[in-house]
């Protein structure tokens, strides 16, 4: 059997001096807590506390980064679980013995990174997963989930979470995240994230009915605006530190108040059309930028990804499963309404992130270097590679340097992957300003400094921690 190892080096330079002060930095931050301000974990797990299933729903059901590469290899969701709780043993069986047997299909990727972090970081394992090794490491995997070490709180205090995210609907009660905090033996801050998206796209299937989730009286559009103000007061009361906003564009030119009420007396009535609907969205983004200067919340943006891009898919297994594509997207002028009337108001935040990695360098980083409350989002989702990573460090901090960084984002659902994020991010800044250091463009000690902020300092400033 090939063996499994994470080099104690991995990802710091190859050039041995460049690496020694990489190393040195690294060091430094290695082991200061995660502070992760916006990720998709479900807050339930850590209140009830159970025992992970198996390893088939900790590490493959969940996460759609691993699905999505075993799909387009050609194994199907369903014989994963995709969609599904955790099923039975022989099948969860099956659908590890698929990933192990598949395992050629993550090379190169950092998902693969990750997944090598997690089994012999978190699980011990040292052997490479195969088909021949499929079952061996199931049961051993699968025998420490049901110790005392592996319950989700005890990971949860292992890898050292200081601050944790959640993404929640708008209409929850937040009794789970009340009870967590009530609790006095979680340590960690547990914050719910106040996400909208779904009661601000009026011509989706279904809306109508979706709106009156929101509460108080959404029969015309004065009270809807007010109910999503109370919402957000609400959420703010209950820890939220931030809202949430992805939508196919990053358009926020505002409405008339006419406009606004005509528009959304046909999105009640069904008879909205997509360009009505576009226009009300975009209204309602530049009213989520009023209502955050307002409440104090956060506002992060994340345009340009189709989502649920396959039918067939979205239809048997819903969304979040692997099928969301990014797209080309602009913000220089998109955003212009928003900044012009919200760029300069104390305290507002303003965090954009991009799945279109031209956009950081040639648009975000100019409106960060410029605006006070933009900050730049850290690469994510199909940019949260190495490769892209360094990219976006060179593009972006030449333009509008460290400090006006979010600090590293995981985004993720599945649990066990996110110390490993972190360190990944940790490693690559490390020798990103390693690379300065010896290129005499930093003294040591500033990148010590830089380094320390940007995984502490950094994202607590940005997210109002």
């Amino acid at each position: 059997m090939a063996t499994l190892t994470v080099h104690p080096d991995r990802l710091l330079p190859a050039d041995p001096g460049v690496r020694d002060l990489a190393r040195r930095l690294y060091t430094a931050v290695r082991d200061l807590p995660i502070v992760s301000p916006h990720g998709h974990v479900d807050p339930r797990i850590l209140l009830e506390d159970t025992p992970f299933a198996d390893p088939t729903s900790l590490f493959i059901q969940p996460d759609h980064y691993v699905t999505r590469l075993l799909h387009a290899g050609g194994i199907p969701l369903s014989d994963l679980g995709v969609g599904e709780g955790p099923m039975g043993e022989d099948r969860a069986r099956a659908a590890w013995r698929l990933l192990c047997g598949n395992w050629h299909l993550l090379r190169g990727t950092p998902v693969r990174y990750w997944f090598d972090s997690e089994l012999v970081d978190i699980f011990g394992v040292t052997e490479r997963p195969s088909a021949a090794n499929a079952d061996a490491l199931y049961d051993l995997i699968d025998a420490q989930l049901r110790q005392p070490s592996h319950r989700p709180r005890a990971l949860l205090r292992r890898f050292g979470i200081d601050f944790l995210a959640t993404t929640d609907d708008p209409a929850d009660d937040l009794a789970v995240h009340d009870a967590l905090r009530a609790d006095p033996d979680v340590s960690t801050t547990v914050a719910p994230t106040f996400r909208p998206d779904r009661y601000l796209e009026v011509g989706r299937p279904g809306w109508p009915e979706a709106v009156k989730e929101l509460g108080g009286d959404c029969g015309h559009y004065a009270g809807y605006v007010a109910a999503l103000e109370e919402r957000r007061r609400y959420f703010v009361a209950h820890g939220a530190v931030s809202a949430d906003h992805g939508h196919a564009d990053a358009g926020t030119e505002p409405l008339g108040h006419r406009d606004a009420e005509r528009i959304y007396r046909r999105a009640l009535d069904g008879t909205v059309t997509p360009q009505e609907a576009t226009a009300f969205r975009q209204h309602m983004t530049f009213e989520m930028a009023r209502m955050s200067c307002e409440d104090g919340l956060v506002m992060t943006l994340h345009p340009g990804v189709y989502r649920n891009h396959h039918p067939a898919t979205f239809d048997r297994y819903g969304p979040d499963t692997g099928h969301d594509i990014p797209v080309a997207v602009e913000l220089t002028r998109s955003l212009r309404p928003l900044l012009t009337r919200f760029g300069t108001y104390p305290g507002f935040h303003l965090v954009l992130f991009t799945v279109d990695p031209e956009v950081y360098s040639r648009e975000i980083a100019p409106l960060a270097g410029f605006y006070p409350a933009v900050y730049a989002g850290a690469p994510w989702w199909f940019l949260d590679n190495p490769a892209e990573i360094g990219r976006f460090q060179a593009g972006v901090t030449e333009t509008a340097g460290f400090s006006r960084l979010s600090g590293f984002i995981d985004d993720t659902r599945a649990f066990c992957s996110i110390p490993a994020r972190h360190d990944m991010s940790r490693r690559l800044d490390a020798g990103f300003l390693a690379g300065l250091v010896a290129a005499h463009r930093l003294d040591e000690d500033e990148a010590h400094d830089t380094l320390s902020a940007l995984v502490s300092d950094q994202p607590r400033k940005v997210f109002k921690l």
